[in-house]
């Protein structure tokens, strides 16, 4: 799967790159034809402490899935979107092989 990640406001670090495509590799495991990955991580300009916004965009043949996550870290958001998205691509897999 090939992942795009893009960070607005901030240079992001090397090991959150690696920490990102680690827990996205895993959703293969579950859903076999995933496409590519959008990941957009955004710092927002405010005093409060949950100011990072994790978006991802997962591409599947026919169909699109968007989750977006608003936390203290990355790594937080990254760790909800991508159960968030396990959640979704078990429902898609048993409704395909329910029409099989």
């Amino acid at each position: 799967m090939k992942v795009n990640l893009q960070s607005v406001n901030f240079n992001v670090d090397q090991k959150l790159v690696n920490f990102t495509q680690a827990k996205l590799d895993k959703l293969e495991n579950h859903f076999s034809r995933i496409i590519y990955a959008d990941v957009f991580l955004k710092v927002m300009n405010t005093s409060g402490k949950e100011n990072k916004i994790t978006e991802i965009l997962l591409s599947v043949p026919g169909d699109e899935f968007i989750i977006k996550k608003i936390n203290k870290t990355f790594e937080e958001g990254v760790d909800e979107c991508v159960s968030s998205l396990e959640r979704q691509l078990r429902k898609r897999k048993e409704k395909l092989n329910a029409h099989v």
